[in-house]
């Protein structure tokens, strides 16, 4: 198994992705950051708003444009109503990042089985996973930057095509630019700049200056062409967005410094081999390549501290700190592969074999367990549950007997196994784990001929559903309204519904029904009240 899968090191990232990142797409509601994409790259095609972009009509001018062109591109082609087909941008942005992390790895190591294991790490570390079934900026940003990085390599490491490398550098490291700002520049740029400069040093730069301005000439134009043009044609609205942005970067969800100190569990099912691999008095006389493993640790540490230095953080922020800590684990991994057959010590094999035990564990004890905790909720999914139950009980029982045998090298692709068939075969069990018995869209309201009209603005959930851009309304324009009759009113269900008692002088304020988009009902934690909206019928007295 090994020698074929290290053999065909492209069919095996593939297959890895097609089964992780492509496999039910669709199954899961869209989230807050993708309806407010789907949104605006609806508003593309359907207002023509591809430079200018809005949501539900306004402007939105917090991200730039290139991963909502994409998804336009896609709504065309597989349509608006399909979230497969507008999360698909995302997947194969994510296919690419993969591609590259096998060519960099292998770039440099020369090693072909620890660029393989860094790129399975990679696509199977959690919120990789969760980034690139998303139909969110952060992969894209992210993958772009990556590609960057890849020819800026080549172009720091040689002398040879200096022209060629510049130019796609510059041109991958503005469409991450492109994509979400400096975020990827600050997150994996810099601190890739920081870690080269310290382990290899910028060395014989007598030839490199010009093709260096001519990368640092692309990615500047490729940097500020669109916001140049929406102060352009559009400053004021630009100035106040850029304001509020920048404000968020300070006191929006404040953290302590050390809040991402436990980064490495955001890899999941790497959480362990992620915490030994940083422990470099440990690795430093166990890697094959202690220059390239000082180099990927220090990158991963540096993106750390530049990320702990920001006041907001999210756990999603540290998507940029996976990529080189994947190849932080690769080496750790390696040595397994090499030495965890013969060596003896108890201190170093103990992690080892709690670490995979417990996925073992986890695969064989999954049948009574999902049954127990899904219980009737599992009508419907019996075929997704057995299939799911009978892959990983195999996979199971497959680690524990590598692990007996010592073979790490079929207990990490058994591994690797337990992810693939947890997301191919048992993904779609996440919809039994719904159920709202209130869920309600706009289908009803949609029924009346009345104009709607709406009192708040709607949350992106909302807007999504609504399926095209609401007229917004306000109180003295409801008082003031004088050429309808009846009309229909939507309000924020957050907001108080009293308001509207005011308008009975002029109007008969009627309940009509609610909008519930909550995928759980409203006993469970998770319930959201913003994605309630009420309608109302106002008839003129």
């Amino acid at each position: 198994m090994r020698d074929l899968i290290e053999k065909h090191p492209y069919w095996t990232i593939l297959i890895l992705w097609g089964c992780v990142f492509l496999a039910h797409l669709g199954v899961l509601y869209p989230n807050i950051m993708e309806a407010r994409n789907f949104i605006t790259a609806r508003e593309m095609l359907t207002e023509g708003n591809w430079i200018l972009t809005t949501m539900d009509g306004l402007p939105r001018y917090e991200k730039p444009p290139l991963p909502t062109w994409l998804t336009a591109f896609s709504g065309a082609l597989f349509g608006f109503k399909s979230l497969a087909g507008l999360r698909l941008p995302a997947a194969f942005i994510t296919l690419v990042l993969l591609f590259v992390m096998y060519a960099l790895s292998r770039k440099l190591t020369h090693n072909k089985t620890y660029a393989l294991v860094t790129t399975l790490v990679l696509g199977t570390s959690f919120y990789i996973i969760f980034a690139g079934r998303n139909g969110t900026w952060d992969i894209f940003a992210h993958s772009f930057m990556l590609l960057g990085i890849y020819f800026l390599f080549q172009f720091f490491e040689t002398s040879w095509q200096l022209y060629t490398n510049s130019l796609l550098a510059g041109l991958f490291i503005g469409l991450s630019f492109m994509s979400k700002g400096p975020v990827s520049h600050y997150a994996l740029l810099l601190p890739f700049l920081i870690a080269y400069g310290v382990i290899y040093r910028f060395a014989d730069f007598r030839k490199k200056w010009v093709p260096l301005a001519l990368m640092i000439l692309i990615i500047t134009i490729l940097s500020a062409w669109w916001g140049y043009y929406i102060y352009l044609f559009d400053a004021d609205d630009a100035t106040r967005i850029a304001e509020k942005e920048s404000g968020r970067w300070i006191d929006y969800e404040t953290k302590p410094f050390y809040y991402y100190w436990s980064f490495f569990t955001q890899s999941g099912i790497w959480t362990i081999p992620g915490f030994i691999c940083l422990l470099y008095p440990y690795l430093k006389s166990r890697v094959s390549n202690l220059k390239a493993y000082q180099f990927v640790l220090l990158w991963t540490l540096a993106s750390l501290l530049l990320l702990s230095i920001i006041p907001t953080k999210k756990s999603r922020y540290l998507l940029p700190v996976l990529i080189p800590l994947a190849m932080t684990i690769g080496f750790y991994m390696e040595y397994l592969f090499l030495y965890f057959k013969t060596t003896t010590r108890r201190w170093e094999t103990w992690p080892v074999y709690f670490n995979y035990g417990l996925i073992a564990t986890i695969g064989i004890a999954f049948p009574i367990g999902a049954f127990l905790y899904l219980g009737p909720q599992l009508e419907g999914h019996y075929v997704s549950y057995i299939l799911t139950s009978i892959a990983l009980v195999c996979v199971g029982v497959f680690l524990f007997i590598q692990l007996r045998k010592k073979n790490f090298a079929k207990v990490f692709y058994g591994t690797i196994s337990f992810i693939l068939f947890t997301v191919a075969l048992g993904f779609p069990l996440a919809n039994a784990l719904l159920g709202n018995p209130e869920y309600e869209t706009f289908s009803e309201l949609k029924k009346s001929s009345l104009p709607i009209l709406t009192l708040d603005n709607l949350t992106p959930e909302l807007v999504w559903e609504y399926g095209e851009i609401t007229k917004h309304t306000s109180m003295s324009e409801l008082r003031q309204q004088q050429q309808l009759d009846s009309i229909m009113v939507l309000t924020t269900f957050e907001k108080d519904k009293t308001r509207l008692d005011s308008l009975r002088s002029d109007y008969s304020v009627e309940w009509k029904g609610t909008v519930d988009l909550n995928p759980l009902d409203s006993t469970r934690s998770s319930y959201k009240d913003r994605l309630k909206s009420d309608y109302y019928l106002l008839s003129r007295n």
